[in-house]
């Protein structure tokens, strides 16, 4: 039996002006982001309809829709963090002396602590903290290792009233982290790489980023390949879903995150980032990870930049009109700045 798959489209920005928008929909319930459109996708063929004309579908292909359309247009709720058509931000801070882009600037508790001031005050909502890098061709990290970076930085998060995310793949790094009042874990590997950390999500009941990757940071890199991209992944989110039901893991505080550039060559990321409203379908907060990606300097070429500023806020812009609702940047006071401006011209802020 073929698969179907629903894709809000056609996006429409409401101002403050009270006149009724017909016959379109509220993108995740909120009340400036509307779509009037579907693409109604399977394996071999695409095509888009109105809203209104949802109701002459067949009727099996029509309660699909409209089970999909009640996923799209519901208010996705994550604990501890409201969402609305201002994404949400989360700052990056890696305690690593190899990350790809600002790898050995806060290993020590100084500049950690001085950087967490910086992204709190430009705005984060979240930040995400990592003590093994995982750009393409890196290699694995201790547990030792990562704990011994990651102990004295912990230490001092307590005190910070904002949502901090870990960004591992061991279990037992995991569960050392909770004491330190650790938020959300954030797997690059999908669960995949440590098999306890199932058992640490089930026990735990943490909060957490299902995050798709092709192979290992080690390969992933490395001629990536998709039948589709967006609908092998979708399947992916899908499946994993599923399966963490299905041992016990029954709540909703749940991020998807598709891995840009984890596994994926520009055409892969490109097809993401254009399509990515696919994914509300599945009724949980987008993560998108942007900042400084390869893919950025992949479309600049001679224009590339050793931050990639401009590319990180064009696409996290993109991005926000199809409804992410966070994303995670190094840069977070420029991406700030810049989704301010554009809310702002568009009269969101008045």
């Amino acid at each position: 039996m073929e698969k179907y798959y629903t894709r809000a489209c056609n996006f429409y920005y409401k101002t403050k002006s009270k006149k009724k928008i017909r016959n379109h929909l509220p993108l995740n319930g909120d009340a400036k982001i509307y779509f009037k459109s579907v693409e109604i996708i399977t394996r071999n063929s695409k095509r888009t309809i109105n809203l209104s004309d949802i109701n002459k579908l067949p009727l099996n292909l029509r309660k699909k829709v409209k089970n999909d359309l009640s996923k799209i247009t519901g208010i996705k709720k994550f604990k501890g963090i409201k969402f609305n058509a201002k994404p949400v931000l989360m700052g990056i801070l890696n305690i690593t002396p190899d990350s790809f882009s600002d790898g050995g600037k806060y290993i020590n508790i100084k500049s950690a602590k001085d950087q967490i001031k910086h992204l709190v005050s430009s705005g984060a909502k979240i930040i995400d903290i990592g003590a093994e890098s995982t750009r393409p061709g890196s290699k694995e990290v201790s547990e030792i290792v990562e704990w011994k970076r990651l102990n004295n930085i912990l230490k001092i998060i307590k005190k910070e009233k904002i949502q901090f995310s870990l960004d591992t793949r061991k279990s037992k790094i995991m569960q050392k982290s909770l004491k330190y009042g650790v938020k959300i874990i954030n797997d690059i590997s999908g669960f995949e790489y440590d098999k306890n950390t199932i058992n640490f999500l089930k026990n735990s009941k943490i909060p957490f980023v299902i995050h798709h990757i092709q192979g290992t940071p080690q390969t992933m890199q490395v001629k990536p390949n998709y039948k589709n991209v967006l609908l092998d992944i979708y399947d992916y989110f899908e499946k994993k879903i599923k399966s963490l039901r299905s041992v016990g893991i029954k709540h909703n505080n749940i991020i998807l995150d598709p891995g840009i550039g984890f596994g994926k060559n520009m055409k892969h990321n490109i097809t993401l980032i254009n399509q990515i409203s696919i994914f509300h379908s599945l009724g949980f907060p987008i993560l998108l990870g942007l900042s400084r990606k390869r893919f950025i300097k992949d479309i600049a070429k001679k224009n590339d930049s050793k931050e990639r500023i401009g590319g990180t806020v064009a696409s996290s812009i993109f991005s926000m009109l199809q409804g992410v609702q966070i994303l995670r940047v190094h840069d977070v006071n420029e991406t700030n700045q810049a989704i301010k401006v554009y809310r702002k011209l568009n009269l969101f802020d008045e």
